[in-house]
């Protein structure tokens, strides 16, 4: 019987979640749903000195906007919990005592203090740890240790050969075992270290399949030595390429927002942070289309569309798939954003929302556009004669005066405030008057809004404004030209 695909996704609580840890999450749900197998949550909390409060909270909340809903996990439970660190502590002291017992680790008693004497030693020929404790009698060192005795367990590497291992992505990878320190499985505190805390809860919670960033394939070949010194199969490495930001360098607060929570607050829709963080080291292969829902992407994705090469995350491509998220929203969802925004903006004055989310919708490139986009309808910005003049129209601010004072009355006789009529009501003063639509509409508009470029026209500005307060600032900009 085939065995089950399982993944996990295994953050630490110790800040919001970045891109690099998004993404990973993202491809361990997408590699265990394209093979109908099982995504895992477990919490990693071992390391209480980077703890953050409320980083637990904002793990479960990304996850859950974003759609990565998981099988197994500290608030569902499942059958190989519990699924955080810190309450599996006994577990990891039980297999490090059988490491010690059948000789692949040892105590190790070196103090804090001999081990920064011996890294500022230039004369030392050990980058890391001189194994000066390894070959202490076991029964000496077990008497230290029940005597209270502080140490640390250390893993036993082979002092010759080498480790090979297989990654889905960077292919076959050979190490000297000469060079791997031997590592700290249990710290002195006695909490486990990230590395040994990985391989007993990886094999007890039946993971099939790590995904990571390329940073720890340096460490995977120590993995690999503790699978077999427990005698264990070692699982599938999926190691992911870097993300760098357009300048090639490792992506930072220097090149923009780069957690999750950062980019929706910077206005992009969970579904295209998505969209595009699938992009990244990853291509559907024979697919041109960028645009990808997470239900198409389950079907899709495959650890074999992952590239090895380092992954650009440019915000241009980040706007360009928001603006097509946007594009194609349902429109009472997109209404629904947009009210949420303008409402406070327009502070209890009366609106027409409709209009305005349909204005909006094919000009907005992120949520945070919005409040800038319609100041000029959420408040009343100056005049300035420079505003009416528009040399194609043929207008200036005299003949916007005369435009406006002409329309005045017209609109005043308005009862219906809609579209039909504001826009028949406009056309016919164009004729009475022989005058350009250009003009007539550009003065008007300039007269509502004290700014030459709007997202919509002068009837959609007039109809989003309502009756009362177009009207007002029609009257406004008449006394304005006066002067």
């Amino acid at each position: 019987m085939a065995k089950i695909t399982k993944t996990r996704f295994a953050p630490s609580p110790t800040g919001i979640m970045h891109i690099g840890n998004l993404r990973s999450a993202l491809y361990e749900y997408l590699i265990a749903r394209s093979e109908g197998g099982k995504f895992l949550l477990r919490i990693e909390d071992t390391d209480r000195e980077r703890y953050v409060e409320g980083a637990v909270e904002a793990i479960y909340r990304t996850l859950d906007v974003c759609g990565l809903h998981h099988d197994e996990g500290p608030d569902i439970g499942g059958p190989n919990g519990p699924y955080v660190q810190s309450e599996r502590l006994h577990l990891y002291s039980e297999y490090a005592d059988q490491l010690v017992a059948s000789g692949h680790a040892y105590p190790c008693f070196c103090s804090v203090e001999r081990l920064a004497d011996m890294r500022e030693d230039e004369e030392t020929e050990f980058i890391g740890y001189d194994r000066r404790c390894r070959d202490i009698d076991p029964a000496i060192a077990a008497h230290r240790v029940a005597a209270g005795e502080p140490h640390v367990i250390r893993q036993r590497m082979p002092l010759d050969g080498e480790t090979t291992f297989s990654d889905e992505v960077y292919g076959v990878i050979t190490v000297m075992n000469q060079e791997l320190e031997d590592q700290i499985l249990i710290k002195s505190d006695g909490y486990p270290t990230y590395n040994f805390a990985n391989v007993i809860d990886d094999h007890l919670m039946e993971i099939t399949h790590v995904v990571r960033g390329s940073e720890y394939l340096s460490s995977t070949p120590k993995y690999c030595i503790l699978y077999d010194a427990f005698g264990w199969e070692i699982p599938t490495f999926v190691h992911l390429p870097l993300i760098v930001g357009e300048d090639g360098k490792k992506l930072s607060k220097r090149h923009g927002s780069t957690s999750f929570e950062e980019l929706v607050k910077d206005g992009y829709l969970p579904e295209a942070i998505i969209n595009m963080i699938a992009f990244l080291g990853w291509a559907p292969g024979g697919e041109t289309r960028e645009i990808f829902s997470l239900d198409e992407l389950e079907k899709i994705f495959s650890a074999k569309g992952i590239n090895k090469a380092p992954a650009v995350f440019a915000y241009d491509k980040l706007n360009w798939m928001n603006e097509q998220y946007i594009r194609r929203l349902p429109f009472e969802k997109w209404r629904a954003m947009v009210k949420e925004i303008a409402d406070p903006l327009f502070d209890e004055k009366k609106y027409d929302v409709d209009t305005l989310a349909h204005v909006l919708r094919e000009r907005v490139t992120k949520l945070s556009d919005i409040p800038e986009m319609i100041r000029f309808l959420t408040e009343r910005l100056p005049y300035e004669r420079e505003l009416f003049f528009n040399k194609r129209a043929k207008l200036d601010a005299d003949s916007a005066s005369v435009i406006l004072n002409e329309l005045r009355p017209k609109l005043e006789t308005v009862a219906v405030w809609d579209e039909t009529t504001l826009s028949a009501l406009l056309g016919q003063a164009c004729e009475e008057t022989g005058r350009k639509k250009g003009q007539v509409m550009g003065a008007l508009r300039v007269a509502l809004a004290a700014q030459r470029v709007t997202p919509g026209g002068a009837t959609e500005t007039a109809m989003i404004l309502g009756r009362e307060e177009a009207l007002a600032r029609l009257a406004a900009a008449i006394d304005y030209l006066k002067g």
